[in-house]
């Protein structure tokens, strides 16, 4: 049976409302999720698993054709999230051209979060729901047999039986992380990953845990669940040498908190020290999971930079976004961490419940006074299957569910909105041009920058990344 898996050629559009300079110069990285999924499927002979990732391919739509009718799969895999939905139906579109007998399965964050309506959509047979490895290898195993019975005895799916939607239940989360293969990443041209934020290219993306404890009220993860499980230190680091034996440079850790469980960090790089490991790496952190002795072992084990997720510069927005934080923490936390000698980037959103414009221009001070290596500044959006979605249907500022009226129709003209009560639409792009100029522009920080560039490239990259932002 031919498996073909496939990353369609989304930038995420409808994010643009969204644009920083990181996202959009930071290269492409490897969709992980599908990856994983090609892992776990090369274990068996059955199974003939390719993946097309069209995004570092440059695949677009008019290539399509040809290259499924080339690898001639039995079934197609797309991972759907509701910012790429439109993309991946129009792959989902293409191959049922090429061949109506293609089976489409269709997975990730959006159809566990909208399954009647994703089912519905043209051309969709299965939907996998929660994590993807094991359902979609038993759904592989059940379709093989070429029989007519529906798969109604494997959990985590979902699909019609003449014309009625059946919805099997949903899985338990895999709590034992080591038992999957570490993702495919030989099936991609691997050597093709970036970001501007390493030192050295090639990248990889890698995620050492699943789940997050935490209960910020913008952020979900549905299909990963809330119960927060971790690979083992000994098994993250084989992955590691695996990536620097394919000549990887570098590792972006996607973990939502790496530094969850304060143990296992030592542990991970105690074993990356003992195995003479020399990668560069970073990590996604709060403020309030780190301390001297967890930098110290990150700096010497290798770790490059700690994403810090701040979002607000009082006290008043970080408690209405339940962070669990106080402003005391992230300064101690972000001079804790340059002080070891780790570089930083800040993550930060405008125009949350309440925030008003003083507001805004507090949180934009408080970067600044924070002076990390980078900042990440967003609009707040409210997205679906999150706490501050709900409030916001309560609440008025979202007149209606659109978010699942979109996924009953997807259309290509779809926009985000954002939490317009205080502060207006306009406002609040002003105040993001604004946030990034005012950070990225002033003279300490551009003449910092230039004395720490290494090459011409680094330099037409940083230029150019400078640029966007003074014209924004």
């Amino acid at each position: 049976m031919r498996i073909l898996l496939i990353n369609p050629p989304s930038k995420n559009e409808i994010l643009s409302c969204n644009p920083d300079f990181i996202n959009q110069e930071r290269g492409y990285t490897p969709p992980l999720g599908l990856l994983y999924v090609a892992g776990y499927l090369e274990q068996f002979p059955d199974f003939e698993v390719s993946v097309l990732d069209c995004q570092v391919e440059e695949i677009n739509y008019s290539k399509l054709p040809a290259f499924i009718e080339k690898k001639k799969p039995d079934i197609i895999g797309i991972t759907a999230m509701t910012f790429t939905l439109t993309d991946a139906l129009k792959v989902v579109k293409i191959a049922k051209e090429v061949n109506p007998q293609i089976k489409i399965v269709l997975g990730g964050p959006h159809p566990h979060i909208y399954p009647k309506e994703t089912i519905n959509l043209p051309g969709v047979d299965y939907l996998i729901l929660g994590e993807g490895e094991v359902a979609f290898f038993e759904l592989l195993n059940h379709l093989k047999k070429g029989n007519n019975i529906p798969p109604s005895h494997i959990k985590g799916l979902v699909f019609k039986v003449n014309g009625e939607i059946v919805q099997t239940g949903f899985r338990e989360p895999i709590m034992n992380l080591d038992i999957l293969p570490f993702p495919a990443r030989h099936l991609t041209p691997y050597h093709k990953y970036s970001s501007i934020l390493a030192k050295k290219n090639p990248v990889t993306t890698m995620i050492t845990s699943r789940g997050c404890p935490y209960r910020c009220i913008f952020c979900d993860r549905p299909n990963l669940g809330k119960v927060f499980r971790a690979r083992s230190a000994e098994n993250v680091v084989r992955e590691m040498i695996e990536c620097k034996k394919m000549g990887i440079n570098e590792i972006l850790i996607y973990d939502d908190t790496f530094t969850v469980n304060r143990q296992r960090v030592l542990d991970i790089c105690q074993e990356i020290q003992k195995r003479n490991l020399n990668i560069a790496w970073d990590i996604r952190a709060r403020v309030d999971t780190v301390d001297k002795e967890v930098l110290k072992a990150l700096k010497k084990a290798g770790c490059q930079r700690i994403h810090y997720g701040v979002e607000g510069g009082t006290q008043k927005i970080l408690n209405i976004l339940r962070k669990g934080i106080t402003l005391e923490q992230v300064e101690e936390a972000f001079e804790l961490t340059k002080k070891i000698g780790i570089r930083t980037l800040g993550y930060f959103m405008i125009g949350n419940p309440t925030e008003t414009k003083e507001d805004v221009l507090a949180t934009i001070n408080f970067a600044k006074k924070l002076n990390p290596d980078f900042v990440q500044i967003t609009i707040t959006a409210p997205l679906p299957a999150t706490d501050l979605y709900k409030l916001a249907l309560e609440e008025k500022i979202l007149p209606d569910d659109y978010m699942q009226k979109f996924a009953e129709n997807p259309t290509a003209d779809f926009k985000l909105r954002h939490w317009e009560k205080n502060l207006s639409e306009k406002e609040l792009n002003q105040l993001l041009n604004y946030a990034y100029r005012a950070f990225y522009w002033r003279p300490s920080y551009v003449i910092k920058q230039l004395f720490g560039i290494r090459s011409i490239t680094e330099l037409k990259r940083k230029l150019k990344a400078g640029l966007r932002i003074l014209f924004r």
